[in-house]
């Protein structure tokens, strides 16, 4: 989405409500607020990539492109627009990018300096 397009009120109601969560002045309710969101966020997470899988299918049964879809998505390429239809997630692109480099960061300390 380009700074010029507006910004859906959904998003902004979202935004928003992690605004109100910062602003909870009892540390206490604030972190148990947080932390009962963090909790229900998998099955959030995983409602919400179902959601934008079936509304990516119906706009490519509507007649869009992949690159039609790609950016109404917005930073991703046709190729990435195609996977979201198919329920591909990047979780597990990013898990294994996680542990490599992870990896590479433990063997470069196992090396003796000379």
């Amino acid at each position: 989405m380009s700074e010029k397009e507006e910004v859906p009120p959904e998003v902004t109601k979202v935004l928003e409500a992690i605004a109100a969560l910062s602003a909870i002045e009892d540390d206490a309710a604030c972190t148990s607020a947080v932390s009962e969101i963090l909790r229900r966020w998998p099955d959030l997470a995983s409602e919400l990539r179902q959601l934008r899988e079936e509304r990516v299918n119906a706009l490519r049964n509507g007649k869009r492109t992949w690159p039609e879809i790609a950016a109404i998505i917005g930073g991703v390429t046709p190729e990435r627009a195609q996977q979201i239809s198919k329920g591909h997630s990047g979780y597990r692109r990013e898990k294994a990018k996680e542990a490599k480099e992870a990896a590479a960061k433990a063997a470069a300390e196992e090396k003796p300096e000379r």
